[in-house]
């Protein structure tokens, strides 16, 4: 499960997602050049023909060729959402929303490139196989595509897609949203049909109700990439946790309740499934860097680190500093009165990476690599002091 939502003004876009997996199931954050096609490519569990890429920066499952959600050196970043479809999903093998997501940023320039790109590649070659590492779980994806000026929402079952156009805002998580506004589809779906038919009718959408209601109240307020942290953090009442608006840290629901209401946005189900990667994108109108701040582990107890686009700092790559995070996490499960002397120790280093990062938007490269080779120990030192 996952939640992913983006803004569209006079200004560029905003695009933010939560990528909510098995709570021991790693994510790092890359960046991958540009680099020529070869002869094929190995996808998760299919072969099928290589073309050139260009870069990217993947939130990426180790165990994983595709991405849960990344941005591209062009400025199209893209998430997907398990969704809910009532079509078997027991055939072969075929492509993974994750790829998808991969392939569409490292084969498309912008937001309606990359629909014709994801949607080529879905009829093509189909949605199969399992997207977990220890159980056989295959299921169909929905995708937020965002650029520098709109993008769309595209919701899935199997090779039949429907898109809608995003002019202003979107929210998208595990439910089909769109219903029969969409404006472009695969040709069996006839004008007028809505999606919503695709559901799966015994898997309650209240798993993602709750959470559209907090994304949509952020792309409905006036956003800036701290406010979408804030929402990356929402444990089910407000959102908290803005970089430098010293909120009191609001600890996780202990409970799921009757109405499903403790499945929120900073996901905390112990056993079953936790956000366990986080990442918010500035994409600017006035030919100003692409920004992101990027989150290993669950956004309440981790510090979200900003870095220009190519320049990732490595330790988000670094599956040692994810486990850590992951250490916070658990130990917040147990005790969610931890929440605050965590918060504590993480806020004023994220607050002093963000000031200085604002301080470099019209800096020289060289800059930005300084300022990345210099997060790291600053991190670390946080973390050895909450003894993780």
């Amino acid at each position: 499960m996952c939640d992913t939502f983006a803004t569209i003004s006079t200004a560029g876009a905003l695009f933010a997602k939560n990528s909510d997996r098995s709570p021991t199931e790693p994510q790092v954050v890359e960046w991958h050049p540009a680099r020529a096609a070869a002869s094929s490519l190995a996808t998760q569990y299919l072969e099928i023909p290589d073309a050139p890429t260009h870069g990217v920066v993947l939130s990426r499952p180790t165990w994983l060729f595709g991405a849960e959600h990344g941005l591209n050196e062009h400025g199209l970043a893209i998430g997907n959402e398990r969704v809910y479809s009532r079509r078997d999903l027991s055939g072969p093998a075929a492509l993974i929303g994750m790829d998808l997501v991969r392939l569409t940023l490292e084969r498309a320039r912008d937001a309606d490139e990359g629909l014709d790109v994801l949607t080529t590649l879905l009829e093509r070659h189909g949605q199969g196989g399992s997207c977990d590492p220890d159980h056989d779980d295959p299921y169909d994806s929905s995708f937020l595509l965002c650029d520098l000026r709109g993008g769309w929402v595209i919701e899935t079952s199997g090779r039949e897609w429907a898109a809608e156009p995003i002019t202003e805002r979107a929210a998208i998580s595990n439910r089909y949203t769109i219903g029969a506004r969409w404006t472009r589809a695969s040709i069996a779906l006839t004008p007028g049909t809505s999606v919503d038919e695709w559901h799966e009718p015994t898997v309650d959408t209240r798993l993602a109700d709750h959470r559209l209601a907090a994304t949509t109240a952020y792309t409905l307020g006036d956003p800036d990439p701290a406010t979408a942290v804030a929402t990356l953090r929402h444990h089910g009442t407000i959102p908290w946790g803005a970089p430098g608006r010293h909120d009191m840290a609001i600890a996780p629901p202990t409970v799921l309740g009757d109405d499903l209401a403790g499945v929120t946005v900073c996901m905390h189900i112990p056993g079953f499934q936790s956000t366990t990667a986080s990442m918010v994108c500035e994409l600017p109108l006035d030919g100003g860097p692409l920004r992101a701040w990027a989150c290993l582990g669950s956004p309440c107890v981790g510090v979200y680190v900003p870095f220009f686009v190519p320049v990732v700092p490595e330790f988000l790559a670094d599956v040692e500093h994810w486990q850590r995070s992951t250490e916070l996490r658990d130990r917040v499960d147990t005790d969610p009165d931890a929440l605050a002397a965590v918060r504590t120790v993480l806020d004023p280093v994220e607050l002093e990476l963000w000031d200085e990062a604002d301080a470099l938007v019209e800096s020289a490269a060289d800059a930005w690599h300084r300022f990345a080779e210099t997060c790291d120990a600053r991190i670390d030192r946080a973390l050895t002091d909450l003894g993780v």
